[in-house]
């Protein structure tokens, strides 16, 4: 199992170095005592208003080689348009990159890019945000907003009009009901409410959750579902991202408490550990730890849940779910579903939450990590580049992400789940 992440020999909390009273010189001078000379320590003890510019000209470095890669040099010929590992990912980061920076180049690149994505998914069937054609016209429609076109915002809205769910599509995140939901929900978060309709939204919810209780067994939690006849757990294709969504609509008393009632199950079923199973058949290999499979992504819905229903029990099993991140979560990966730029957000969930300064550390120890390590650990072949290494979710697309996000902890949102 430990060659799944490196051994997390990261101090549990390190007091920052005081800004100098002084000169800039006496706070390197503590920093270097502090130290030892360590190079991951001088960061760890490096004051965030120093340490954060350094995060975001890293981040902003690696959008521009992730763009030449996957645009620049491609001759603009998009073969992957999804979010999840392809073109749409990079007009994502490119997108967060103008809402950091607020260069209107940034928001010009990202149509750009978009427009390519568009032409690439005409014939898809896929209706999510991840990885459909729901991403294409959502980002879109957002992107024409900040451009102040409404033209092309309109386009881009009918566009979305003619996504279709069918009765074959399932209910999770990265291919199913859930997914295009998600798109629906960004769209009015950043276009205006009532954008898509809210009967448009009521209905998908609606059918999701009737899905859910018909599938649902005796000594089972409320709501279950099943991806390719397997009843997962995670954020990708399973519980935590149906119910993460299904928390952001406006749900009948009813839902309320079948919602709760499954987050509730996962809970009271966890592994000893403070882990969670991939699925339901999976009740003993307490291995993964990542955002699709494991505490990682389940942490996030229960951050979410404490905070919509005022409710500690989730909040403590965050919390217990967090220590199993610190403990296990320095992935030999860098990317966002199954690696560290992902985890790393469970701390800053966390941090939003509580106001812990603890966990605020905690997600700076593992950008620290990235942003001291990855490279090398890459290039040594000690750490797993991505099967699509520059994309948002597999490669550095999600640590460039972590990055610029780095700058202002307290807005962070893992892309694409947190709204």
């Amino acid at each position: 199992m430990a060659d799944r992440f490196f051994p997390n020999v990261m101090p549990d909390f390190v007091t920052e170095a005081a800004p100098a009273a002084s000169t800039p010189t006496h706070q390197q001078q503590r920093i270097e005592q502090t130290s030892g000379g360590d190079s991951l320590m001088k960061l760890l003890c490096m004051p965030y208003p120093s340490l954060s510019p350094r995060f975001q000209r890293t981040g902003l470095d690696l959008k521009e080689s992730i763009v030449m890669e996957t645009w620049g040099l491609s001759g603009q010929n998009v073969q992957d348009f999804s979010v999840y590992s392809g073109s749409l990912g990079t007009a994502f980061l490119v997108f967060k990159s103008y809402q950091v920076t607020k260069n209107e180049n940034d928001l010009l690149l990202c149509l750009q890019i978009v427009k390519g994505c568009d032409s690439a998914s005409l014939a898809s069937r896929d209706v999510t945000f991840l990885c459909g054609r729901a991403g294409v016209c959502a980002l879109g429609a957002v992107a024409a907003k900040y451009a102040n076109d409404k033209d092309l915002q309109n386009h881009y809205l009918n566009q979305f009009g003619e996504v279709k769910l069918s009765k074959d599509h399932p209910d999770e995140l990265l291919y199913g009901r859930s997914g295009y939901l998600w798109a629906c929900l960004f769209i009015n978060k950043h276009i205006g409410d009532d954008t898509i309709p809210r009967t448009t939204i009521r209905a998908v919810t609606a059918e999701i959750l009737k899905t859910g209780r018909a599938l649902t067994k005796k000594g089972g939690p409320p709501l279950m579902y099943e991806w390719y006849g397997e009843r997962y757990w995670g954020a990708a294709h399973g519980l935590a991202g149906i119910m993460h969504v299904l928390m952001d609509t406006d749900l009948k008393l009813d839902e309320v408490e079948d919602v709760k009632g499954t987050l509730k199950y996962m809970i009271k079923n966890r592994f000893p550990s403070g882990n969670y199973r991939a699925s339901e058949e999976d009740s003993k290999r307490d291995v993964l730890v990542h955002w699709c499979h494991g505490a990682p992504g389940i942490a996030l819905t229960l951050v979410k849940a404490a905070k919509v229903f005022g409710d500690e029990e989730f909040l403590r099993a965050a919390v217990d779910a967090g220590e199993v991140v610190w403990n296990r979560g320095l992935l030999k990966r860098v990317g966002i579903c199954h690696g560290i730029s992902g985890n790393a957000y469970v701390f800053l969930s966390l941090y939003q939450m509580t106001g812990s300064i603890e966990f605020l550390y905690r997600a700076k120890a593992f950008a620290s990590f990235l942003l001291d390590r990855a490279h090398k650990l890459i290039s040594a072949g000690d750490m797993h580049g991505g099967d699509s290494p520059y994309s948002l979710f597999e490669g550095i697309g999600g640590m460039a992400y972590l990055f610029l996000d780095m700058m202002d902890p307290s807005k962070a949102k893992f892309p694409a789940y947190e709204l």
